[in-house]
């Protein structure tokens, strides 16, 4: 069956075990060896389907949570919920899907923390702040569209760093510090829509929120 697949098929079928194996054998073609043995997939096939190495892995890996978050997380689950419980539900979601792989997911970020791979790592930090707003209903187009996407990006990658080395019971210290870090981005969407429409408050509130960028509220 497999053999009629195509590269993207097969990077489907793999992207969700290949974590399982790049905790022990690393980003490398060794766990794409180790998933493709695991699911039927000729070899030389698999190493085709991710020919650009582990940034490519990596990226496929987390596709893969995309999909999975919005499985688990329906629209019919979602749509009872305030904005601020979409979003805290949605990123945990995120991270049970990726807990039982945390020693890979360390290897990943470590990747991505490299100055060759920063272009890549931002632009995969957007596609999963994305999927979540549009999973929260989100469909602004204007200066907010972007603007959510930033913050929540940031919000993620900061969960995810505190996420890999939580010890606590349920992971409770890292979703007390996403609650807080969520609490901190609805209360500059309150402060932007107080001052909106204010003369120059889109320059204001971009300013503000770059700001809030690189000086995050704990």
């Amino acid at each position: 069956m497999t053999q009629d697949m195509t590269l993207d098929e097969i990077r489907d079928l793999l992207a969700p075990v290949l974590a399982r194996h790049a905790a022990f054998d690393g980003w490398r073609k060794e766990a794409v060896m180790m998933a493709a043995a695991e699911k039927g997939v000729d070899a030389d096939i698999a190493a085709l389907a991710f020919a650009d190495g582990p940034v490519d892995m990596i990226d496929a890996w987390f596709a893969s949570i995309d999909a999975a978050m919005l499985d688990a997380l329906p629209p019919e689950t979602l749509d009872a919920l305030s904005i601020r419980k979409k979003i805290i539900a949605l990123v945990e979601a995120r991270l049970a899907l990726v807990a039982p792989d945390r020693e890979a997911l360390r290897r990943a970020l470590a990747i991505l923390a490299m100055p060759t791979n920063a272009a890549r790592a931002a632009r995969l930090g957007w596609r999963a702040a994305d999927a979540m707003w549009r999973a929260a209903g989100d469909t602004s187009t204007d200066l907010a569209h972007y603007t959510k996407r930033m913050t929540l990006a940031g919000v993620y990658a900061a969960t995810l760093l505190v996420f890999v080395d939580d010890a606590s019971e349920g992971h409770a210290d890292s979703r007390a510090f996403l609650a807080r870090r969520i609490e901190g981005v609805m209360r500059f969407e309150k402060l932007k829509a107080k001052i909106k429409g204010v003369g120059g408050g889109e320059r204001l509130s971009f300013a503000r929120f770059v700001g809030r960028l690189r000086y995050p509220a704990i």
